[in-house]
């Protein structure tokens, strides 16, 4: 068994490690650009919800109230005859990166915390490094990508970016396994 305490290093080292992979992948590479469709008249839909000043928020269209209502025929016809949306809605201004990105980072510390506290409640120091790798990745990727099936599951989000999505998991997985077994205590 190995203490979280002695983890601190490559639990850090690999959020940083991520951070970075995850800025070359979302910045440089062309992958995720088409991951968000334009609306065809952006402006014309812009402009007829601004009067609604919605507080930002998660709101589906129609919306049931609550799950005895979802037979009623009033809502199965407002279903049928559409459009149907689940929308988020941000609060107006410039997009705050600072603090997306931050919280990022912290997601990234908190998925390496409990890959490092499977591993260290698995494994003994001086394991071979494929031992580490595998409790680590496995863990990981579970941390960055599972519960990502959840939003096409259940809110339509698109399954390409959901797939896509889940991939950049599996490699912020397999360099945070990589650290972790590099750094995993002799």
């Amino acid at each position: 068994m190995v203490p979280l305490t002695a983890l601190w290093v490559p639990i850090l080292l690999s959020a940083v490690i991520v951070f970075v992979a995850s800025s070359i992948i979302h910045m440089v590479l062309p992958v995720h650009r088409n991951d968000l469709r334009r609306f065809e008249r952006e402006d014309d839909v812009m402009r007829a919800l601004r009067p609604f000043n919605l507080p930002p928020g998660d709101y589906a269209m129609p919306h049931a109230g609550d799950p005895s209502k979802l037979k009623d025929p009033a809502f199965l016809e407002k279903m049928s005859q559409g459009r149907v949306a689940y929308v988020t809605v941000a609060p107006t201004g410039p997009p705050a990166m600072g603090a997306s990105l931050g919280l990022w980072f912290l997601y990234s510390v908190i998925v390496g915390v409990f890959a490092a506290y499977i591993a260290g409640r698995a494994l003994a120091p001086g394991v071979h490094y494929l031992q580490v790798f595998r409790f680590v990745g496995a863990s990981a990727f579970m941390g960055y990508s599972l519960a990502l099936l959840q939003n096409s599951i259940w809110w339509r989000r698109n399954w390409p970016m959901t797939l896509k999505s889940m991939a950049d998991g599996l490699v912020y997985a397999l360099l945070t396994a990589g650290t972790f077994g590099w750094l995993w205590p002799r």
